[in-house]
């Protein structure tokens, strides 16, 4: 059925509104693309503290009451995963993407896998792969509000593992690399076993005075509580960060979207306008057409 100018003046119409709209969700995806990645820069010297601090107190190996070395836990059993997604829709593969990198690590592991999802929409894709997450949790709308999520993850996580339900606990993420690309990215964030604390020992003293760790002196010189604090900070600042780049990940690729649809729409208004400036000239045209033809007619007559 052929257009009218009414009708295109009402797609023309409809076509801007939703133009602004997009718009809208440009500003406040770059807006927040800011702000997460500062959270993440902001993050680096602190994460730098702690693990130097780390290192400092297992140089001369963990006190026993915090990681005893003759016990080595074993990582045979189910394996806890935290994946972060989003809540919201319009940001193209970046749920797909994270889901699909969770789901074929652990489909490589033996045994059950114990699922907590950050977000509605990632809970989806990893329902329809076969993972149903035992809890899922709101996305973050601020960075304010990443630090009351991280600690109810935390809980449950360390809970969970404390009791010997998981053996493993990874996180599953996307990282932002470059403009509006990421990419998936994996942690494992429990077991602290040797080769972890190996490295973090081996970590190079920024200056020449050397640490001393103080604290009480009874629990092996003070190295147990100020352990125990700083594993506690290792743990809280590996979740925030790959939350916050999660979220700068989701608004990048929001941002690309829209950008897509902003240019799809400006072309869809260009044509839009170019049809309805063609119909209205055809019909003109058309009346004038008629005018010429009547008066010639009277003036023949």
């Amino acid at each position: 059925m052929s257009d009218t100018t009414t009708s295109l003046r009402r797609k023309i119409g409809s076509a801007g509104d939703l133009q602004s709209v997009v718009r809208t969700m440009k500003a406040m995806a770059a807006s927040n693309i800011g702000q997460y990645e500062q959270s993440v820069r902001a993050l680096d010297d602190y994460t730098r503290s702690v693990e130097l601090g780390l290192s400092v107190c297992l140089r001369n190996g963990a006190p026993a009451a915090v990681m005893p070395d003759g016990e080595e836990r074993t990582t045979a059993g189910p394996v806890g995963a935290v994946v972060f997604g989003s809540d919201q829709g319009l940001v193209g593969r970046f749920n797909d993407t994270v889901a699909d990198a969770a789901t074929k690590a652990l489909a490589k592991r033996p045994g059950s896998a114990l699922i907590w999802a950050v977000g509605e929409r990632v809970q989806a894709r990893l329902a329809d792969a076969g993972l149903v997450p035992a809890s899922v949790y709101a996305v973050p709308n601020s960075v304010k509000a990443i630090t009351p999520l991280i600690g109810k993850i935390l809980v449950e996580c360390e809970t969970r593992y404390s009791r010997g339900e998981i053996a493993e606990l990874h996180l599953f993420y996307n990282r932002p690399t470059s403009g509006a690309v990421y990419q998936p990215a994996r942690q494992r964030l429990l077991p602290l076993d040797r080769l972890w604390r190996r490295q973090r020992a081996a970590l190079p003293w920024p200056t020449g005075n050397l640490p001393e760790v103080v604290g009480d002196a009874a629990d092996s010189q003070g190295r147990g509580a100020t352990l125990r604090a700083l594993i506690r900070e290792y743990l809280f600042v590996s979740l925030f960060r790959a939350c916050a780049e999660s979220l700068a990940s989701e608004n990048a690729s929001r941002l690309a979207a829209m950008q897509r649809a902003d240019r799809n729409i400006e072309e869809l208004l260009e044509g839009l306008n170019g049809s309805f400036h063609r119909l209205r000239q055809s019909g003109i045209d058309a009346e004038l057409f008629d005018v010429v033809a009547g008066f010639e007619m009277l003036a023949g007559s």
